[in-house]
């Protein structure tokens, strides 16, 4: 039987801009085979939308308590969501 599909729609909080915290969670999800998108919020923080197979988010989730070098994260807050229809490939956007 195929594994869950989970979709969570996460921020994170702490120093996590200007420490290539987007390229770094593109580049993790992207290794998890997850799908969704990730960008800086004008607050501060790092907003992302991540979604595939339930141990593939859970473990992604754990990852970004710890971030990339340079990154001290603080906070990271998750929502579970319905997926959008059309996700496609894990990018970076604004």
């Amino acid at each position: 039987m195929a594994e869950a599909n989970r979709t969570a729609l996460v921020r994170i909080l702490g120093r996590v801009q200007g420490v290539s915290f987007r390229v770094w969670t593109r580049d993790e999800a992207r290794r998890l085979g997850l799908v969704g998108w990730v960008r800086n919020e004008a607050n501060g923080s790092v907003a992302a939308l991540i979604s595939g197979p339930e141990a593939a988010v859970t473990l992604m989730l754990e990852r970004l308590h710890d971030g990339p070098p340079g990154a001290s994260v603080s906070k990271v807050v998750a929502e579970f969501v319905d997926p959008p229809e059309h996700i496609g490939d894990f990018r970076i956007t604004r």
